[in-house]
């Protein structure tokens, strides 16, 4: 097993106590490796008897108050009020994911420990998890399969009695959701009420949902005249359309996604670096594929987290299953086109995640170490893919422009989409639609889009939070006057660790 500190050591014990509810996250987001070998309690009495223990002593920072006060005030809706644990398998399969032993955080024995321990506790866990999951939508259920399934493809049988245990286990939680996908509820809908409470009450803000989906019309609008003046700078002759269909044709073989990712990660991070848009790009980030657990996210980043030794973090691309039909596999590429990767590259790498959890490391206080809003960690990768154009790259290559603005009119079509499929009368075909005609993608990597707003219901965030740091951004400037830089605020909100988004004027306060 890992050596390391208690979780909540270094925060209290009510720092713990929300640890102990975000065992995965924290184990791999923020480096709790006491949960090394452990696998969450998801059973009905296990979660409340997690709840029963948040509250205590206010911490001394104001600000770091607020912030663990966000956290806990969202375990109690996201477990209590909203019991997710019953109707999304994504729960489960993050708390039985071995994926989290594979960067070189501790020795290799030493992990190697860790995962055993974990394996062996597959099969309570997995019977924790049919206890709990009786409320599973068909489509959240359908939309989740390729990740449950995906949790086996770690496993060989002839590790040992413990892994025929655990493979035994996984049949049986793989069966559940195959049978909620035949005959679960029909509608994943959580209503309007439910939508906005969850999307703000982790960031300490109240959701306007009507409003926001105004925001996200209007920004669509604008996106999607910046596309248009870039594609007229590649060819004024033509529509946009034409012009972006030829640019997605422009695509890396399967094969060779990673060799141009790891390409654009050395460019981004040199550029990063040069024009000092975070405070730190140092550390090592590596390129591979996606585990088969993680294979539903294209592309995603998982850092050498803050609280343990430093190691490499890996930035994963998830090319297409090579089982598909050709028409899926050349639609899935077309994300990691040679116009859309640089951007995808930008945001999960630098000055997005991966310089943000460059920053998390120094972050000053445990829970600005620990506990990562998921609104401001996308919003901030979001908004340094257009926030880089201002810095001048791409200047010379309107191809750029054009991938952000994609990227951009994907996460904004997600905003939309998530209120119309939870608060409204969208359902996944119309939702792919919307992503087929909005945001340009092809109908295999549509539908990989609308299935995931069915159980992700916060993945608007990346459009939201990124509108508000750059509101923020508008405030910095007129409150700071001739001492504003890029530099100073960026360094003044990931001093923030990754906050709250109702808690960043911090940034202004301090900063």
């Amino acid at each position: 097993m890992v050596d390391a500190a208690e979780p909540g050591q270094d925060g209290g014990p009510r720092m713990g106590a929300v640890a102990d509810l975000m065992q995965a996250e924290v184990r791999e987001g923020a480096g709790l490796h006491a949960y090394d070998g452990r696998v969450q309690d998801l059973s009905p009495a296990g979660v409340r008897s997690g709840l029963a223990r948040l509250g205590g002593e206010p911490v001394a920072d104001p600000h770091d108050e607020a912030h663990l006060a966000c956290f806990e005030a969202g375990l109690r809706w996201w477990f209590g009020e909203h019991e997710r644990h019953r109707r999304d398998p994504l729960v489960h399969v993050a708390a039985l994911d071995l994926a989290c032993y594979g960067r070189e955080y501790a020795p290799a024995a030493d992990r190697a420990s860790a995962r055993r321990a974990h394996l062996v506790a597959w099969p309570d866990a997995v019977d924790a998890a049919l206890e709990s999951l009786d409320a599973v939508p068909a489509p959240v259920a359908e939309a989740l399969l390729g990740a449950v399934r995906g949790l086996a493809a770690a496993v060989d049988a002839g590790e040992g009695p413990h892994a025929e245990r655990a493979l035994a286990a996984h049949a049986r939680l793989l069966a559940h959701v195959e049978g909620c996908a035949r005959h679960g509820p029909p509608d994943a809908a959580v209503g309007a009420a439910a939508l906005a409470r969850e999307m703000g009450v982790w960031e300490g803000i109240e959701v306007d949902l009507a409003e926001l989906s105004a925001h996200a019309e209007a920004e669509r609008d604008r996106l999607t005249a910046l596309l248009t003046q870039a594609c007229a700078r590649i060819d004024p002759r033509r529509p946009a359309a034409a012009v972006v269909a030829d640019l997605l044709a422009d695509r890396p073989a399967a094969q060779d996604v990673v060799a141009e990712a790891t390409a654009l990660t050395r460019e981004v991070l040199d550029f990063t670096a040069e024009h000092r848009l975070a405070p730190w790009t140092d550390g090592e980030c590596r390129v591979g594929p996606a585990p088969p657990s993680r294979s539903w996210a294209m592309a995603s980043m998982s850092w050498a987290a803050p609280e343990e030794p430093d190691a490499p973090s890996w930035y994963h691309v998830t090319p297409p299953d090579p089982t598909w039909r050709p028409e899926a596999v050349r639609e899935w590429l077309s994300v990691f086109s040679r116009t859309s990767l640089p951007a995808v590259t930008v945001h999960e790498v630098a000055p997005g995640h991966y310089a943000h959890g460059r920053a998390l490391r120094r972050a000053p206080t445990p829970v600005r170490r620990v506990l990562h809003s998921a609104t401001f960690c996308e919003g901030w990768a979001h908004y340094c893919e257009e926030m880089v154009v201002e810095a001048g790259f791409g200047d010379d290559d309107p191809r750029y422009v054009v991938g952000m603005c994609l990227e951009a009119l994907v996460r904004v079509t997600r905003l939309a989409c998530a209120i119309g499929l939870h608060a409204g009368d969208l359902d996944v075909a119309g939702a792919t639609r919307r992503f087929e005609q909005d945001a340009c993608l092809g109908h295999s990597a549509a539908v990989s889009e609308a299935r995931r707003g069915t159980f992700d219901l916060g993945y608007g965030r990346y459009t939201w939070g990124k509108l508000l740091l750059g509101g923020l951004r508008e405030r910095a400037r007129q409150r700071w006057g001739t001492g504003y830089t890029l530099q100073r605020f960026h360094a003044a909100v990931l001093d923030l660790g990754s906050p709250p988004v109702g808690l960043l004027g911090t940034a202004l306060d301090r900063g």
